[in-house]
């Protein structure tokens, strides 16, 4: 907004500059021609002036859109991998492995009960018949992973694929453990850079993009869920795009 000020108070200035020199210096005769490369020149910086706005009212509507669309990718990203861990107790480290884990891979269903049972210890050491508390874990069954995360949907197949800007990119994945009080911790993190989101846009606006610190943007140079330096699962962007949990 401040640029498009300072264009349309340059503009009008140098307007009221012209007029006066064309008044004051040019002849009769060549004012004709004068007056029309002033139009010209006038249509020019009114075009630019309208470009200053218009460009960056439609950079954030592309970007809003494509934004949503990674993160509804980075968010089928995620299921798979914490139901990787589920089941493994790690995440996958390629793609290819997570969609074999997901064609094949099944949940256990189980219930959880309190019981009652003798206490044998207890009613040796007392000489009464005593009774300790324990949680009984029944496997009721077993449920595919891929039923469970995405119904009749086969598009874990292709998650891997940035689905918009520049054509034939994939995210970027990692996994791995990292050491807190001793023990090993399952981490991953998978990405996709602005720049690649963006790709046919203008290069200015990726800059200032990239460069993003606000509670209401994307911030840093990529869209990104999980971590790989600290125990996070979450995503990069804020909740006006959805949940990032």
């Amino acid at each position: 907004m401040l640029t498009f000020i300072l264009i349309a108070v340059g503009v009008i200035l140098l307007t009221v500059l012209l007029v006066k020199l064309i008044d004051k210096f040019i002849p009769a005769k060549a004012k004709p021609f004068v007056t029309i490369a002033l139009w010209a020149l006038i249509i020019f910086l009114g075009y630019q002036t309208y470009m200053s706005i218009y460009e960056p009212i439609q950079f954030n509507k592309v970007k809003k859109k494509r934004y949503a669309k990674v993160i509804e990718s980075l968010i089928d990203i995620r299921d798979a991998q914490l139901a990787h861990k589920t089941v493994t107790g790690k995440f996958a480290k390629d793609f290819d492995g997570l969609v074999k884990f997901i064609d094949t891979a099944e949940f256990t269903i189980t219930q959880r009960k309190d019981s009652t049972i003798p206490d044998e210890e207890m009613t040796k050491r007392y000489g009464v018949e005593m009774t300790k508390e324990i949680i009984v874990i029944d496997t009721l069954g077993f449920e595919s992973v891929k039923d469970s995360l995405f119904k009749n949907s086969d598009r874990y197949k292709t998650m891997m694929n940035v689905p918009v800007g520049k054509e034939g990119e994939k995210f970027k994945m990692q996994a791995g453990f990292i050491q807190q009080n001793g023990i090993n911790i399952p981490v991953f993190e998978a990405s996709v850079k602005k720049n690649v989101i963006l790709d046919d846009q203008n290069r200015d606006l990726i800059i200032q993009e990239n460069q993003v610190v606000s509670v209401d943007g994307v911030n840093g140079d990529k869209l990104k869920v999980g971590s790989m330096e600290e125990v996070n699962t979450t995503g990069n962007w804020p909740k006006t795009y959805g949940s990032n949990e």
